[in-house]
């Protein structure tokens, strides 16, 4: 577990109207790695279990953050994560998780933390990507799903976009090996609408 200050990243409350929207909306973006801030990224990965994966998070010369590392399943090893802390309050309202990236061809987690627990439970939807081409994803926050290392736990009710802390991306494919997902900017949609040429979780 490391503590990583990186820069490249603003919360940023600039509202963005869509004009292919088919009702009204509109999308926030909350985590901009397009412009120079402070702030803290914690690293989490299975060497808390005593596995052996590795990874890191850092600003990329061309205005992207780069999460990166290498997946292990040694051990029983197999996952790898970020974490990203938001002002209490920022996903109120929301509908979907919006990220703008980059990737690999692996499919990556999208997860969302109440508050600034560093355990507890999670809620999380996964994302494809292909190879070195950009892609805008809508996550529908209604697809978002509990776990608890590793584990849909009971008893746990649907996500409360107002409780979210952390925004936090997982690699857990069980495939070994170099990663990479670079990630431009990260937003909510507030309402509900169809919009052209925006993805899914694929």
């Amino acid at each position: 577990m490391r503590i990583m200050h990186i820069g490249g990243l603003v919360v940023a409350l600039a509202l963005v109207s869509s004009p292919s929207s088919a009702q009204h909306s509109t999308m926030d973006i909350i985590l901009d790695f397009r412009h120079d801030a402070e702030t803290e990224a914690l690293i989490v990965n299975d060497g808390v279990m005593g596995g052996r994966s590795s990874s890191r998070i850092d600003l990329d010369s061309a205005d992207f953050a780069v999460f990166e590392g290498t997946l292990s399943l040694e051990n029983n090893g197999g996952f790898a994560s970020v974490r990203l802390p938001i002002p209490a309050g920022t996903m109120d309202t929301a509908s979907h998780l919006v990220l703008r990236v980059r990737g690999d061809g692996r499919r990556y987690q999208a997860r969302l933390r109440p508050g600034r627990r560093y355990d507890g439970v999670a809620w999380a939807a996964g994302f494809g990507t292909d190879a070195g081409e950009w892609v805008t994803l809508e996550l529908p926050l209604e697809d978002f799903e509990p776990s608890f290392r590793g584990y849909r736990p009971r008893g746990v009710g649907p996500l409360d976009p107002a409780d979210v802390g952390q925004v936090g991306i997982m690699l857990t494919d069980k495939r070994e090996g170099p990663f990479r997902l670079e990630i431009e900017w990260v937003g909510v949609r507030r309402g509900t609408t169809d919009v052209a040429g925006v993805g899914g979780a694929g």
